[in-house]
């Protein structure tokens, strides 16, 4: 199949955020590299409670960044799907590179660092933290590796496990907002995003085109739809250590 069933071109992308990880762990500060933070207890029961939510939809393909925390979640996700499908690693999806480690005075300061980081996302030439990635860069490969998923044929359905500000610019960049305003997409740790884009044959008569994405769904957490007593933004959360 590839479109979902009664279309005639639309494919469907279930776009995650991993699940909690400690950015503050013995194991991150010893290496001094954020990407070897795994999950904790907090971030396995998002990614179970995602995976009920999803037990019932028809993937045919599960794809994720590559990243530790994004290759759990997805695993864990799959673990719950009837279907035995090869988890695909596509790095262009990973979180965009932070520049030199940054020692933080604590989870609070962190978190309004990384605030203010994101709330900048759409100036010129500004990174990922100091040194870092360039978030224009990053929407290049993003962006890139979207459309390599979208033109690539025989599927209709697919689970992509990503990172926080990576979902935030492809959510921005499907309704057409400028790369600043991915700042004001929420990503919950283990939200499930749906996005849905209709796919045309190209005027030229070579292949396909996008035509238009939708976005059907943000920020869904099935460990607590309602988001009850979860009063604090997701870059106070992940930074603050579990009580």
């Amino acid at each position: 199949m590839s479109a979902l069933p009664g279309t005639t071109g639309r494919r469907r992308i279930y776009l995650m955020r991993h699940g909690f990880v400690d950015y503050a762990s013995e194991a991150v500060r010893k290496s001094r590299d954020p990407t070897v933070a795994t999950l904790t207890e907090r971030g396995v029961e998002e990614a179970r409670a995602a995976g009920a939510a999803l037990s019932d939809v028809h993937f045919d393909l599960a794809i994720c960044s590559g990243l530790p925390r994004t290759r759990q979640t997805a695993e864990i996700v799959l673990a719950e799907h009837p279907l035995t499908l090869e988890l695909e690693v596509e790095e262009r999806f990973g979180e965009l590179r932070s520049g030199s480690y940054m020692d933080f005075h604590s989870a609070e300061h962190l978190a309004a660092v990384m605030t203010f980081t994101f709330e900048q996302a759409g100036e010129p030439d500004a990174e990922f933290l100091p040194g870092g990635e360039r978030f224009a860069d990053a929407m290049v490969r993003v962006r890139a590796g979207l459309h390599d998923l979208l033109m690539r044929p025989n599927w209709a359905s697919a689970l992509v496990v990503a990172h926080e500000v990576v979902n935030r610019m492809v959510l921005a960049d499907v309704i057409g907002a400028p790369l600043g305003a991915s700042a004001g997409f929420e990503q919950d740790t283990g939200c499930i995003n749906i996005l849905d884009f209709d796919l045309v044959p190209d005027e030229r008569g070579e292949g396909t085109r996008v035509e238009r994405g939708v976005i059907k769904a943000v920020n869904l957490t099935p460990a607590n739809y309602l988001k009850n007593g979860m009063n604090l933004r997701s870059l106070e959360a992940i930074f603050t250590r579990p009580a």
